[in-house]
């Protein structure tokens, strides 16, 4: 005698609208995602599916290039912070305004300082530059509010390159320190921040 299973049609309409409900709620997420999208992406209220993510691509793209711009502007305000560094100008990576030209051999380094602008600042930096026997081969100088900062690629002196340039970034960096953070530096604090963030950045280059 042949016995036939009873029920296994409910298991299936259950799995089934189990599964029809997921799927719902897939394409409900999907059109919530496309909604934002719309809202972000400027003139999109007409466009399908495959235009809406094409434009949302290209305008990611407009966005990181606005943001590598900004970055490159940040970089040239000076700081609140006094501060001086000095390292091989091979092996710094960071852009700073305009790009240096390119040199070559390694015994090259690269300044920068930031402190507060005062009428002998660039004269005492000159000096300090020519008492090492430093040439200058590249600077940028900007002024935000009573504050500077200069970016300086400098040529080390002929002689043995490693000793010349280990031996000339330690100088350099004690001669700068002296002419940054001088102890009357507080006599010069005149602007404050909130007049350092309103007043436009001037740049200065020399080559």
């Amino acid at each position: 005698m042949m016995m036939r299973s009873c029920g296994g049609g409910g298991g299936s309409k259950t799995a089934s609208k189990s599964h029809s409900q997921a799927e719902k709620r897939r394409r409900d997420r999907i059109n919530a995602q496309l909604a934002t999208l719309r809202k972000l992406i400027p003139m999109s209220h007409k466009m399908d599916k495959a235009a809406l993510l094409s434009s949302a691509v290209d305008h990611v793209k407009e966005l990181k290039i606005k943001v590598a711009e900004t970055r490159e502007l940040l970089a040239d305000i000076p700081a609140d912070t006094d501060e001086v560094v000095v390292v091989h100008g091979s092996d710094d990576q960071q852009q700073t305004g305009s790009p240096p030209p390119p040199i070559a051999g390694r015994n090259i380094l690269r300044a920068s300082v930031c402190c507060e602008d005062r009428p002998e600042l660039f004269a005492e930096i000159n000096s300090a530059l020519r008492e090492l026997r430093l040439t200058t081969l590249h600077a940028e100088v900007s002024c935000l509010g009573g504050r500077v900062k200069g970016v300086f690629l400098l040529l080390c002196p002929e002689g043995e390159e490693g000793i010349c340039v280990n031996t000339a970034k330690q100088s350099l960096k004690v001669a700068l320190s002296k002419v940054v953070m001088p102890c009357s530096t507080n006599s010069y604090r005149i602007k404050s921040k909130r007049q350092r963030f309103f007043l436009p950045p001037t740049h200065y280059y020399y080559q």
